[in-house]
């Protein structure tokens, strides 16, 4: 199926494929949302149940190159404030590597990019569930995602307890939980 065209634009935001130009910015912003002091300035923070980082430059760099991803950046006036992955598997497309700045969390970004997303799932790949997985004590993030129509399957996999390339957890009850939207 033919790639939807990118840049496509939303209200005041433009969402192209990432490039390894914008690895740096990337990294940088989701370290923001998720992790360290500066993510506690949003809703998202994973800082009370992980330490270390969210992600790298190489595994940034791998979703990029990867035939089967896409890593949607999200601009607004020119500066990554957004960002999301989109991995074909398949009957189904992955979302992962979400991120909002924090400074704009709460204010409808994240609404709008997740519609991007499954839009750019569709066109794309022609793909008819959406799936993530989230870290299954996150009871905030999991009710937000419910709002915009994903369901909780039950379905668990372990935290890679020991990989720091997922961070240093600072509770041992983590595992993941499968959400999935039909999207199509």
């Amino acid at each position: 199926m033919a790639t939807a065209p990118h840049p496509s634009t939303h209200g005041d935001l433009t969402f192209r494929d990432a490039t390894e130009a914008d690895v740096d910015a990337l990294v940088g912003l989701i370290e923001s949302a998720y992790r360290g002091d500066d993510s506690r300035a949003g809703w998202t923070t994973e800082a009370d149940i992980l330490d270390g980082r969210r992600t790298d430059p190489e595994g940034v760099v791998e979703v990029i190159a990867s035939p089967d991803s896409k890593l949607l950046a999200v601009e607004r006036e020119g500066r990554i404030v957004a960002c999301c992955q989109l991995e074909h598997r398949g009957d189904h497309v992955y979302f992962g590597m979400f991120a909002v700045s924090p400074a704009l969390q709460g204010a409808g970004l994240g609404k709008a990019i997740m519609a991007e997303a499954e839009r750019t799932a569709r066109t794309t790949w022609g793909a008819r569930e959406m799936h993530m997985t989230v870290i299954s004590v996150r009871d905030e993030l999991i009710a937000w995602y419910e709002r915009r129509g994903y369901r909780r399957t039950g379905k668990m996999s372990p935290f890679p307890y020991g990989d720091e390339r997922f961070g240093i957890p600072q509770r041992d009850d983590l595992q993941f939980e499968l959400l999935v939207k039909q999207i199509g």
